[in-house]
């Protein structure tokens, strides 16, 4: 196709349903033609290929860990992650995910330097694309009566538990898992440096906030949807101003609980 007879609304058009590496092989006859509205789409695209190559090379660097595992032989590799540590009211979410080899996923990264939205997009293309993902939760309840440390182990048991297919090895984010007979690998700060840990991330982060959007429509004056049961300064003021919620944790919060309020903010 010639690009001198195309409009430049024509070519903006032709060049948006290519793929950004194919178009980028026009851009030398963009950036010729005569046309000031033509080279602009040429340097626009220029820009997008050369972000377009730098994702791939980022991505490319996320794949270290796992490629090194598919050298020695391993095949099914999940990587685990958790989300809801730190906050003083719901669940601990972990996640296990399978990726296929090489997978390139745009924008996959450490879940707590993503937007909501990004995060959202993305937890449906790691759903599409894994091969697996596993779920695991353990409730306020249980994180009261075995510490949060503990908590946070016994889901990622539960989200390897939770995976359809079995994993050969896993690379976990900084906790190593006991009686669980897979080779294991923990990874400080993984979810910046495993492109598994980060799919782990960005799922058990996701469906964390979609339990936490359920809590915020039983208990309204709370604002979890927008603190997502972390301590904040306004979570603090609702919990003194109604008292704890059945989904709190208690053992976060002893200092109010020993003032007398109940799971419910009544005083006993």
């Amino acid at each position: 196709m010639e690009i001198a007879k195309l409009s430049a609304k024509d070519i903006h058009r032709w060049m948006e349903n290519m793929k950004i590496e194919e178009a980028g092989k026009f851009i030398p006859y963009l950036l010729k033609d005569a046309r000031n509205s033509v080279n602009k789409i040429g340097k626009d695209l220029e820009k997008k290929l050369d972000r377009h190559l730098k994702e791939k090379e980022r991505i490319k660097k996320l794949w270290h860990y796992e490629n090194e595992l598919i050298r020695s032989g391993v095949r099914q590799i999940a990587g685990i992650d958790e989300a809801g540590r730190g906050p003083l009211a719901g669940p601990v979410v972990a996640a296990a995910v399978i990726l296929p080899q090489d997978l390139f996923i745009e924008g996959i990264d450490d879940s707590k330097k993503i937007s909501e939205p990004k995060r959202e997009a993305l937890f449906d293309i790691i759903q599409e694309k894994a091969i697996a993902v596993g779920i695991g939760i353990v409730e306020n309840e249980v994180i009261d009566q075995i510490n949060i440390l503990n908590a946070t182990k016994l889901a990622m048991k539960k989200a390897v538990a939770d995976l359809k297919v079995q994993p050969e090895y896993l690379l976990i984010d900084a906790v190593k898992l006991a009686d669980i007979h897979i080779k294991q690998y923990a990874l400080v700060k993984g979810e910046s440096k495993s492109i598994s840990i980060a799919a782990a991330s960005i799922i058990a982060k996701v469906t964390r906030d979609r339990i936490i959007r359920k809590y915020d429509e039983m208990y309204p004056q709370y604002g979890f949807a927008k603190h997502k049961g972390y301590g904040t300064k306004e979570h603090y003021e609702s919990i003194e101003k109604y008292g704890l919620t059945g989904i709190h944790r208690k053992s976060f919060l002893k200092k109010i609980v020993g003032e007398g309020q109940n799971a419910h903010g009544l005083s006993e």
